[in-house]
């Protein structure tokens, strides 16, 4: 397949699944494997097209996370605001520190990505039915020390096909966030866990490249920037309407799927 084909298509899917709670970096798994996009380049073009993802949820929230220009009591709150994102993202930068690497070669392949969907949407569905009142529907009200229980919940995000943000919406609304806190939080801490794990694993893998490596990195990143802006905007309007659900079913069809055929794979090639 053309190298701008699969660009933009790594970029779409990329963009549309980096904030939903389906797990973007199990859908790359699959699609790569389908496309047979592998190799030191790939992991490359997947950590940069992450930063497309990051800026949207920058750019979007923008008015809510930069302390500039604002009044002395507003400009507290946001100050106060990052204080929590920050003690929320100190686990992940630990605990991915010392078991990143490991769990990245062991973990990393389509048949665990498949199990933790299932996994994922069963807990997904449970969470929704168990219908807990809210407690927490501001940011103001959530606390240092739930935002260090979301954070630590974060660190499940590092198998992958968990998604970071099911992790951590999950995690917020069982310890009393409303959906539409526990998503908006979840869209804060992308901002400093996603650039730490990904400029981290860029350093590992390297910025040797090509002029048209360069051309579809490029590429990638700006279709995922732009999808990743218009999915922000739509799960916000769906979320303060409607539930999880829908995604949790989403991901237990997509999980049985995928460990069938991957497992159809394993079993032929056994024999």
């Amino acid at each position: 397949m053309n190298g701008i084909i699969i660009s933009i298509l790594l970029g779409i899917v990329e963009g549309i699944t980096e904030f939903l709670p389906i797990s973007s970096t199990g859908h790359l798994i699959i699609l790569n494997n389908f496309l047979g996009f592998t190799g030191k380049f790939a992991k490359t073009y997947d950590i940069v097209i992450q930063f497309g993802a990051i800026l949207a949820v920058v750019v979007y929230f923008r008015k809510k996370i930069f302390p500039f220009h604002k009044k002395p009591e507003e400009k507290k709150a946001v100050w106060v605001l990052w204080k929590k994102i920050i003690v929320a993202t100190i686990p992940i930068i630990i605990i991915g520190a010392a078991f990143g690497s490991y769990l990245q070669a062991k973990l990393f392949n389509p048949i665990v990505v498949g199990a933790a969907l299932l996994v994922g949407g069963i807990i997904l569905l449970w969470v929704e039915r168990k219908k807990k009142s809210a407690r927490i529907s501001s940011m103001s009200a959530l606390s240092y020390q739930t935002a260090l229980l979301i954070g630590l919940i974060q660190c499940l995000s590092m198998i992958p096909g968990t998604s970071r943000s099911a992790a951590t919406i999950i995690g917020a609304m069982l310890f009393g966030c409303s959906r539409l806190i526990a998503a908006e939080f979840s869209f804060y801490l992308a901002i400093p866990t996603m650039a730490a794990a990904s400029g981290y694993s860029l350093l590992k893998t390297g910025f040797m490249l090509s002029s048209s490596e360069i051309m579809l990195l490029s590429i990638g990143f700006i279709v995922s920037f732009l999808v990743a802006w218009a999915v922000i905007a739509w799960f916000i309007s769906y979320i303060s309407k409607r539930d999880f659900r829908a995604f949790g079913y989403y991901r237990i069809a997509l999980g049985l799927v995928v460990l069938g055929y991957f497992g159809a794979k394993l079993f032929l090639n056994f024999l």
